[in-house]
């Protein structure tokens, strides 16, 4: 397998949810909270797999920061075969289509969209949450090449699983992806930095903290024993770690 951090930057989150580019010049004198967005490629014999979608930042350029990253690797979006959207928050799934001249379509068109219907419906229960861009989320429903799913838990193909954990929101998925004997392991928010395994807290920005904690230090164990490669979406500084 190979692992391709599609990294957008480093920002800071307003309580409003508006996201910053983090920069030398605003580093010391933004507030908010301060993440980075960064989806994951994964490489399998069979798969180009995308791991959420980020939040469509654009460069200086004028494209969207992953179509540069992807560029840079010789990877065409037509390539990626599969996107697993662990929640619907608009820094994981705003990347996932884009606004055209004639209208939005998917910013990766072959790619199947792999979306948990119960998040959907909270997510729409919960209209006025600044977490959600109902815009975004409204087109990208309509797309033709959604997969939805239902199941607590199961396998996607032969080299992916997933399972429904809760935790930062109610019915947040986890994945893995298996080949040659290698792991990779995404929590997404549940465990979305390095630090949040050094210190058991139940923070108050999720659905449940208290269920985050508790899947962190079971993740945390299992992951020292087989030796998983964990993905940290909103670390700012590392990408893939091992314990």
């Amino acid at each position: 397998m190979k692992i391709i951090p599609l990294k957008e930057g480093n920002f800071s989150a307003s309580k409003t949810k508006d996201f910053t580019l983090l920069t030398d010049e605003n580093f010391d004198t933004i507030k908010g909270i301060r993440m980075s967005v960064q989806p994951f490629l994964v490489i399998t014999d069979h798969d180009y797999i995308l791991l959420d979608a980020g939040i469509g930042w654009k460069s200086t350029a004028g494209k969207t920061v992953i179509s540069e990253l992807l560029e840079k690797e010789n990877i065409k979006p037509e390539q990626i075969s599969k996107l697993l959207l662990s929640h619907l928050h608009k820094d994981h799934i705003d990347g996932s289509i884009q606004k055209t001249d004639n209208g939005f379509v998917p910013t990766f068109p072959n790619a199947k969209i792999y979306i948990q219907k119960r998040e959907l419906a909270f997510a729409l229960e919960n209209r006025g949450n600044p977490s959600f861009d109902f815009d975004i989320l409204e087109k990208l429903i309509t797309l033709p090449n959604i997969v939805w799913m239902n199941e607590d838990q199961g396998e996607i193909s032969d080299e992916i699983s997933f399972e429904v954990v809760g935790g930062h929101t109610p019915f947040m998925q986890a994945f893995w992806i298996r080949e040659n004997g290698e792991t990779v392991f995404y929590g997404a928010d549940d465990l979305p930095q390095e630090s949040y395994l050094k210190y058991h807290l139940a923070y108050k920005s999720d659905f449940d903290g208290r269920k985050a904690m508790e899947l962190r230090m079971e993740w945390q164990k299992k992951a020292a024993e087989a030796q998983w490669k964990i993905l940290l979406y909103h670390d700012l500084d590392k990408a893939v770690i091992q314990i």
